[in-house]
């Protein structure tokens, strides 16, 4: 194998896992996770900070030689972190990036046996999306002070986060050349940078175009003319500011503390499921990869369907009339 100064070097499996042959690793592994595979700085730190249980399980059990880690060893690692009290999401993550991790090493020749491919994550219990009701939508959405410069444009936010579906991060990096007003729709560059179109309704096209026409140039700076959400200072608009915005507006309307961006996203889905849409179509505008990510908010749709049937049908169950 080559190191990062292209001259070759032994390392793993066969000398011991000194804490500076370990960071090392770890630095280059998160190098490939950046470059090759074009993850961003968030999942990079999440990655490595995950690998970190690792490095101390293989202390623990004086394991210097990444080969030995069979697919007991490996079954023994998910158990220590449960008896840990990880949950079983936190215990998934972690062994879908050692995956990511063995992977990076056996592509360099740096191990001979991978097998985390042999183990199976922990079975997660379903745990359904929190959705807000369309009232609750609207009365978030009826919060912000449109009088206000800073007012009208956190109303375009919520509406297009509404009316679009988008995650935070998206709605973060639009640009001004990405609406297209004429057609209702918005260019939206997703996770692994794939670029799909969302749409967006009549009531944010009106938000969208009252903080363009009316707030945006007097926010704008030079450094910030691309970004469509700029802060208070010409900037472009943080997914930080963007989360604080929508808790602020959702304790103002009265909501649940715990509302927070993606409540709007997985209230995007299920009233589109509610009032019809078809799954295939949900899952593009969502830009889920999979329809098994999509499928979720199918059961949330059911579960409300099952309290309307058994709170107003005679024979449903609930309250005798």
């Amino acid at each position: 194998m080559t190191n990062r100064s292209g001259q070759g070097t032994k390392r793993v499996p066969e000398q011991d896992l000194s804490d500076t042959l370990w960071s090392t690793m770890i630095i280059e592994f998160g190098d490939h996770l950046r470059t090759n595979r074009q993850l961003s700085a968030y999942t990079v730190r999440n990655y490595t900070s995950d690998i970190a249980s690792y490095a101390d399980f293989l202390r623990l059990r004086r394991v210097s030689d990444l080969d030995k880690a069979d697919r007991k060893f490996l079954r023994d690692y998910l158990a220590w972190l449960l008896e840990l009290g990880y949950v079983k999401s936190s215990v998934s993550r972690k062994l879908t990036a050692l995956r990511a991790f063995y992977g990076f090493l056996g592509d360099r020749g740096d191990i001979k046996r991978d097998q985390t491919d042999l183990i199976t994550s922990p079975r997660l219990d379903r745990r359904l999306p929190v959705v807000a009701t369309r009232r609750e939508v609207e009365t978030l959405l009826a919060a912000p002070d449109t009088a206000t410069d800073i007012g009208r444009r956190d109303r375009a936010i919520l509406e297009v986060l509404y009316s679009s579906g988008l995650r935070v991060a998206e709605i973060c990096s639009l640009d001004v050349g990405d609406i297209d007003f004429e057609y209702r729709e918005l260019r939206v560059v997703g996770k692994g940078d794939k670029e799909r179109i969302a749409l967006l309704g009549k009531p944010s096209v009106m938000a969208l175009t009252e903080y363009a026409h009316r707030t945006r140039e007097k926010l704008s700076k030079r450094q910030s003319q691309t970004a469509l959400f700029l802060n208070r200072y010409g900037g472009r608009l943080s997914t930080r500011s963007v989360e604080r915005l929508v808790k602020r507006y959702a304790l103002k309307a009265g909501l649940d503390s715990n509302f927070h961006t993606h409540t709007l996203r997985h209230s995007f889905a299920t009233h589109l499921l509610d009032g019809g849409a078809d799954l295939r179509v949900v899952q593009d505008l969502m830009g889920h990869s999979s329809p098994a990510t999509t499928q979720i908010y199918t059961y949330v749709s059911t579960e409300q369907a099952r309290k309307v049937y058994l709170q107003s049908h005679p024979r449903g169950g609930g309250t005798a009339n």
